[in-house]
């Protein structure tokens, strides 16, 4: 690990993560070292990011012969890997366009900015400072970390310190029908007002809540009664993560959008808003991103979608999540007294803790010296996000040093 600062001089990274006393150096599929030569078995996978483990051969190819042809240039001229990649998701998705950025917060701020034009020019909205266009998201939602993306995330903890947050956002009760129906009837009592609704199809951050599918269905016929905007953000869920390509797949539910990230740069940063044509409002001028869609990323994003379909890694995400989802079921009957239940998808699992046990970020911590990397959602959730190349035999030894990170916690 690198040394520490000398005393009186700054660190020269700014603390805005609480780091664990580790410094990781290399990688090869679902396991880590440290630069002391200590093995983990990572479930995080960059949270949710590295779709095909550590140092694939195949990305390394993909990305290397990238490298030797050009890597970036400008989105003022044609680039024939983005306009591939746009295609690849076009083709395997209900929708027809792409807009490339660099991040999930980008790619929903992108959303975010749709929303508004689609309020003005299909809603007939006349958005003012005091009544701005509404979009309606959810409790517990985590869309990013930039202001209009963190104002649509709805848990205050994340607003704090950084009010006044960007007007126009409100927030209901997740997978609430009553409350959803109530809000919507309120927000447009004098007339026009909701540009949009954002969702998560499973919440990651928020708790690792999944949809439920007849709330989705409503939502999907009030938007359409309206002409409300339906995006889903499935920067955490999307790219297979859930057993299908997309989350909306398991819903049975089509948006008229959807942002995507991590997932589907397999750890090189690209980020994705697509559309339906119908809804396609954006014209030359209206939104931009300099780095988004260049050729290496956009490579990477080829690959890992190849990748998926030529590993079947969709039946094997169905078949070791469900494994997962199960294996710490099992854990959840042997320790009743600490451990609540488990709930998620493929493989985006979280197991709930009860109130009297540790919370989530001290068995993390336990976990971390057993040799296992998971990461918290919430207080009191331990969420797996593993690589989708994730073995068996690596499911049952993560939660086996589980369980020891447990039994020392007492």
């Amino acid at each position: 690990m690198p040394p520490a600062a000398p005393v009186g001089q700054v660190d020269p990274v700014m603390d805005t993560y609480a780091r664990f006393p580790i410094s990781l150096t290399r990688g090869r599929g679902a396991w880590v070292w440290d630069d002391r030569g200590r093995r983990y078995l990572d479930c995080v996978a960059g949270i949710a990011v590295c779709t095909l483990g550590h140092s694939d051969a195949r990305m390394r190819r993909a990305l290397n012969r990238q490298l030797g042809k050009l890597q970036h240039v400008s989105n003022l001229y044609r680039i024939p890997e983005q306009e591939e990649l746009a295609g690849a998701i076009t083709a395997r998705s209900c929708f027809d366009r792409v807009f490339f950025c660099n991040s999930g917060a980008e790619a929903n701020e992108a959303a975010i900015k749709l929303a508004r034009k689609h309020g003005q020019t299909v809603r007939g909205i006349q958005g003012t400072e005091a009544r701005p266009p509404l979009i309606l998201t959810a409790q517990a939602s985590f869309h990013g970390r930039t202001l209009a993306a963190v104002t649509a995330t709805g848990q205050p903890k994340y607003h704090r310190g950084f009010e006044p947050m960007v007007s126009g956002f409100r927030y209901f009760p997740y997978n609430d029908t009553a409350a959803f129906e109530a809000l919507l009837a309120s927000s447009e009592a004098e007339g026009p007002q909701v540009a949009a609704v954002l969702l998560e199809p499973l919440q990651g951050e928020g708790g690792v809540h999944p949809g439920d599918r007849a709330f989705f269905q409503r939502v999907r016929e009030l938007c359409d009664a309206r002409g409300i905007l339906l995006v889903f953000d499935e920067v955490q869920i999307g790219v297979g993560r859930s057993g299908r390509l997309w989350g909306y797949e398991t819903l049975g539910v089509e948006p008229d959008a959807f942002t995507l990230a991590k997932g589907l740069g397999g750890g090189i940063p690209i980020g994705a808003l697509a559309v339906k044509r119908a809804v396609d409002h954006f014209r030359p001028g209206d939104h931009a991103s300099t780095f988004g869609g260049n050729p290496f990323a956009c490579r990477a994003g080829l690959t890992v979608l190849a990748e998926i379909e030529r590993r079947q890694l969709l039946g094997h995400v169905q078949r070791t999540g469900q494994l997962l989802q199960q294996t710490l079921g099992d854990l959840v009957k042997r320790h009743p007294q600490q451990l609540a239940g488990v709930r998620g998808w493929g493989l985006l699992q979280g197991l709930v803790l009860r109130p009297e046990a540790p919370p989530a970020p001290a068995v993390v911590k336990a976990a971390l010296e057993e040799g296992l990397l998971v990461v918290p959602a919430g207080a009191d959730v331990v969420r797996f996000v593993p690589p989708l190349t994730i073995q068996p035999r690596q499911v049952r030894q993560a939660v086996e040093r589980l369980e020891k990170a447990l039994i020392g916690l007492g």
